[in-house]
């Protein structure tokens, strides 16, 4: 297809890889943080849940660019990344310093949620070692040129690590443009990330800078305001989401900064347990939008967006148009939010008889 220029397969050696954070996520069940005695672990993180999501369920080769101190909880987030299928063989290992003062890995404590009380993230991610990185430590043009990729995907949480975060995914952004490579970059807003470093202020400034870079750009109605600075009324409360206006947000942004896709999930929540579930794709001067699906039961919110940026990614990595990937992300990321943990459980049978219309009855 025209609208944006893939690499072929063949002579590449992957079909994505994505620059973020990784850390051990400490879950509680159906539990409180506070009051738990007993956590289920996993792996989690906004970029690297696309690039498993592009893995697991799709079947594409996919691999993560992070860093790890060098210790016990190091080496089980990577035993969790194997587990994925991520190919980790880019991951930087950094020397610990026997209790974490210089570098340390990630933490994210979360709780589901339920009815009426909101689910609940308590992440404990500071001086960590990809929050460290720096430009020219990273040898992109290794990666994009001699091994090869047809995409490349980084957002908003990487950026907000840290001062010296933005610049290297800037020096990864121009690389992969260098090399022919598909930039997606979701803006993935997140107060706690931005407040010590500048807040929206600082965070615009850095995604204006990067937007007019990439190819195809993610978000929410909230993260379009305050990661951009486009005005969008009732953002945050899709209640009062005046959807025409949104819509009109959206093809501005794409247009001031040259973008040829912009992809948006639309979701209302009348409780944590149930939510109004969709998505919009800007492509070639039109929307796309996919089918909503009311009352959707959620088990665990988080990594919704992921699961439906790594289905989007997938409908045009395999050459499919911006009505079929909106679809498939958007069923994606329904299923995703069954399962606990960040990342996906789904396989492409559900995602596409989902799409299809298919029904939960039991399969036997």
């Amino acid at each position: 297809m025209s609208l944006l220029t893939i690499k072929p397969r063949e002579g590449v050696r992957w079909d994505l890889v994505a620059l973020g954070e990784v850390m051990l996520r400490f879950d509680p069940r159906d539990g409180r943080i506070s009051t738990t005695r007993n956590f289920d672990v996993y792996e989690g993180g906004g970029e690297y849940n696309v690039a498993r999501g592009l893995k697991r369920c799709f079947g594409l080769d996919t691999a993560i660019v992070t860093a790890f101190a060098e210790n016990p909880v190091g080496s089980l987030l990577l035993d969790l990344i194997y587990q994925g299928g991520v190919d980790p063989s880019l991951i930087r290992w950094v020397e610990y310093d026997g209790i974490g003062r210089a570098v340390r890995n990630g933490l994210n404590f979360v709780e589901r949620g339920f009815g009426v009380r909101a689910a609940v993230g308590c992440s404990d991610r500071g001086h960590t070692a990809v929050s460290q990185l720096r430009p020219g430590q990273i040898d992109w043009d290794e990666i994009f040129g001699k091994c090869g990729a047809r995409w490349f995907h980084t957002g908003g949480i990487f950026c907000g690590l840290s001062e010296t975060t933005p610049e290297v995914a800037l020096e990864a952004i121009q690389a992969a443009r260098r090399h022919g490579v598909i930039v997606s970059y979701d803006l993935n807003y997140r107060p706690s990330l931005w407040k010590a470093l500048g807040g929206r202020d600082r965070a615009q400034a850095v995604n204006r800078r990067l937007a007019p870079l990439t190819h195809v750009l993610i978000g929410n109605e909230e993260d379009f305001s305050a990661a951009l600075g486009f005005p969008v009324e009732g953002a945050g409360d899709l209640t009062h989401l005046d959807v025409a206006a949104f819509q009109n947000t959206i093809e501005r942004v794409a247009k001031e900064f040259s973008i040829p896709v912009v992809a948006t999930t639309l979701r209302k929540a009348s409780t944590a347990s149930r939510n109004d579930w969709g998505a919009l794709c800007y492509a070639d001067g039109k929307f796309y939008e996919a089918t909503e699906r009311k009352d959707l039961e959620i088990y665990d919110r988080v990594g919704g967006g992921d699961a439906f940026a790594s289905g989007l990614i997938y409908g045009f990595l395999t050459g499919q148009p911006p009505e079929w990937s909106v679809e498939c992300g958007a069923a994606h990321g329904a299923l995703a939010m069954t399962t606990p943990g960040d990342t996906t459980m789904a396989t492409l049978a559900e995602v596409v008889q989902l799409m299809q219309g298919g029904a939960a009855r039991i399969a036997r």
